[in-house]
């Protein structure tokens, strides 16, 4: 029987760090420091462009910009988010 409480006690254990870590993904996902950075970072990306490629007007090319800055936010937002998850627990 004491396996049995062990085993139980584990279980429970795994279920609320899962549901702990559910709550954080939640609380990111809706954060105003995910959203600035997102706007940050396709701003800066949307600058570096038009000072780069300025004269062309190519609209294929053109519409690489805000593909770009998505891509590369969340790259770099998982080095923002560990920073704001130390800070929120």
């Amino acid at each position: 029987m004491g396996m049995d409480n062990n085993k139980l006690e584990n279980e429970i254990k795994k279920i609320k760090a899962r549901n702990a870590k559910v709550e954080l993904d939640k609380k990111w996902e809706t954060s105003w420091t995910r959203r600035l950075c997102i706007c940050v970072l396709t701003y800066v990306v949307v600058v570096i462009y038009s000072f780069t490629i300025q004269r062309v007007s190519n609209v294929f090319l053109s519409s690489l910009v805000p593909v770009i800055g998505f891509t590369l936010s969340t790259l770099s937002l998982g080095f923002v988010r560990k920073i704001w998850e130390k800070r929120i627990r």
